[in-house]
């Protein structure tokens, strides 16, 4: 077996044994948030975007038309 090969399965097993865990640890976390933590926490995320200037085209156009318009085209059949 290729070292890659042998690599990629050993990150693999590791992410096997680690995802239960580590979703616990996130629903323990959640269930004990208090809503004053949870606030701040969404505080401190939304004030984020404040901090960066918005060039003055995004005022106008942000490209959703044109995103979306990708999203919905389908394959040659």
């Amino acid at each position: 077996m290729p070292a890659g090969a042998a690599t990629h399965r050993e990150w693999l097993r590791q992410w096997r044994e680690a995802g239960p865990a580590l979703a616990a640890q996130r629903r323990n976390e959640l269930l004990h948030l208090s809503d004053d933590r949870a606030l701040a926490a969404s505080e401190a995320l939304l004030s984020l975007a404040t901090t960066v200037p918005l060039a003055p085209i995004r005022r106008r156009w942000s490209g959703l038309i044109e995103q979306q318009a990708l999203f919905h085209r389908r394959p040659p059949s």
